[in-house]
Protein backbone atom coordinates (compact mmCIF):
# COMPACT_ATOMS: atom_id res chain seq x y z
CA UNK A 1 0.00 0.00 0.00
CA UNK A 2 2.83 2.26 0.42
CA UNK A 3 4.56 1.98 -2.72
CA UNK A 4 0.98 2.60 -4.55
CA UNK A 5 1.00 5.62 -2.49
CA UNK A 6 4.10 6.99 -3.11
CA UNK A 7 3.84 6.45 -6.70
CA UNK A 8 -0.14 7.06 -6.91
CA UNK A 9 -0.06 10.70 -5.12
CA UNK A 10 3.04 12.26 -7.13
CA UNK A 11 1.44 11.01 -10.04
CA UNK A 12 -2.23 12.65 -9.19
CA UNK A 13 -0.38 15.91 -7.83
CA UNK A 14 1.20 15.95 -11.27
CA UNK A 15 -1.43 15.16 -13.66
CA UNK A 16 -4.62 16.71 -11.55
CA UNK A 17 -3.80 18.68 -8.70
CA UNK A 18 -1.49 21.12 -10.38
CA UNK A 19 -2.54 21.78 -14.12
CA UNK A 20 -6.14 21.78 -12.87
CA UNK A 21 -6.40 25.19 -10.31
CA UNK A 22 -3.81 26.80 -13.14
CA UNK A 23 -6.29 25.66 -16.26
CA UNK A 24 -9.57 27.49 -14.10
CA UNK A 25 -6.69 30.32 -13.30
CA UNK A 26 -6.09 30.46 -16.58
CA UNK A 27 -9.23 30.91 -18.35
CA UNK A 28 -10.87 32.69 -15.47
CA UNK A 29 -7.75 35.62 -15.03
CA UNK A 30 -5.25 34.63 -17.79
CA UNK A 31 -1.98 33.31 -17.53
CA UNK A 32 -0.16 32.45 -14.43
CA UNK A 33 3.61 32.83 -14.02
CA UNK A 34 5.44 30.47 -11.80
CA UNK A 35 7.99 31.61 -9.93
CA UNK A 36 10.53 28.95 -9.95
CA UNK A 37 14.27 29.62 -11.33
CA UNK A 38 14.90 26.03 -12.21
CA UNK A 39 11.52 24.76 -12.50
CA UNK A 40 13.09 23.22 -15.56
CA UNK A 41 15.49 20.32 -13.71
CA UNK A 42 12.82 19.83 -10.91
CA UNK A 43 10.27 18.66 -13.50
CA UNK A 44 12.94 16.27 -14.90
CA UNK A 45 14.08 15.15 -11.55
CA UNK A 46 10.43 14.18 -10.75
CA UNK A 47 10.08 12.20 -13.98
CA UNK A 48 13.01 10.59 -13.57
CA UNK A 49 12.51 9.87 -9.84
CA UNK A 50 9.60 7.80 -11.31
CA UNK A 51 10.74 6.29 -13.55
CA UNK A 52 13.92 4.93 -11.76
CA UNK A 53 10.88 4.06 -8.79
CA UNK A 54 8.57 2.04 -11.59
CA UNK A 55 12.06 0.06 -12.88
CA UNK A 56 13.01 -0.87 -9.71
CA UNK A 57 9.66 -2.02 -8.88
CA UNK A 58 9.70 -3.93 -12.20
CA UNK A 59 12.89 -5.36 -11.27
CA UNK A 60 11.89 -6.58 -8.05
CA UNK A 61 9.26 -8.38 -9.82
CA UNK A 62 6.18 -6.12 -8.55
CA UNK A 63 6.68 -7.55 -5.00
CA UNK A 64 7.88 -5.44 -2.01
CA UNK A 65 11.22 -6.75 -0.73
CA UNK A 66 13.79 -5.74 2.03
CA UNK A 67 16.21 -4.90 -1.21
CA UNK A 68 13.44 -2.81 -2.78
CA UNK A 69 13.13 -1.01 0.38
CA UNK A 70 16.48 0.17 0.94
CA UNK A 71 16.64 0.84 -2.73
CA UNK A 72 13.12 3.50 -2.14
CA UNK A 73 15.29 4.68 0.77
CA UNK A 74 18.59 5.14 -1.20
CA UNK A 75 16.26 6.92 -4.14
CA UNK A 76 14.65 8.92 -1.76
CA UNK A 77 18.46 9.97 -0.38
CA UNK A 78 19.40 11.02 -3.42
CA UNK A 79 16.84 12.84 -4.20
CA UNK A 80 16.88 15.05 -1.25
CA UNK A 81 20.56 15.54 -1.44
CA UNK A 82 20.05 16.63 -5.10
CA UNK A 83 17.25 19.13 -4.37
CA UNK A 84 19.37 20.42 -0.95
CA UNK A 85 22.33 21.57 -3.54
CA UNK A 86 20.29 23.00 -5.98
CA UNK A 87 18.71 25.26 -3.06
CA UNK A 88 22.27 25.93 -2.14
CA UNK A 89 23.72 26.79 -5.54
CA UNK A 90 20.43 28.94 -5.97
CA UNK A 91 21.21 30.97 -2.83
CA UNK A 92 17.96 29.76 -0.87
CA UNK A 93 19.41 28.15 2.20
Amino acid sequence: MAVSSSIGSNIFDVLIGLPIPWLIHGIAIGPFKVGAENLEISILVLCAMLFILVLSIHISGWKMSKPLGYAMFFFYGIFVAQDLWQQKNLGCL
